[in-house]
């Protein structure tokens, strides 16, 4: 087995996160239950999202998990990889359009 930093079979564990505030937890799980729920999103389409903001994220946990989730839902390998894209476009984005308040520092530093 490769040695990482983070286990794979931590992902398994998630559930503990109960055992040190059991309160929290629960209301934590009752809300990620019911935001993958299907609604205006199938859940389909909610999983893809899931596999896009766990690349973003960079939680390798979440990208296990929404991997296995989109393929169980039929999504493929094409839309995944597409997906991912549009989050590293999105995080891109993100990145340099703050770009301008670096801009907007040194003009006033400048000026």
């Amino acid at each position: 087995m490769q040695k990482t930093y983070y286990n794979p079979a931590d992902l398994r564990k998630f559930g503990n996160i109960t055992e040190w505030d059991e309160e929290l937890g629960k209301k934590f799980f009752e809300y990620y239950g019911k935001v993958f729920e299907e609604g205006a999103l199938t859940a389909r389409e909610k999983a893809l999202i899931a596999l896009a903001v766990a690349h973003t994220e960079q939680c390798p946990y979440c990208i296990d998990a929404y991997t296995k989730d989109t393929l169980q839902r039929g999504v493929t390998k094409e839309e995944m990889m597409e997906a991912i894209h549009v989050g590293a476009a999105i995080k891109g984005g993100a990145t340099l359009v703050h770009g301008v308040q670096m801009m907007n520092k040194v003009n006033k530093l400048d000026g």
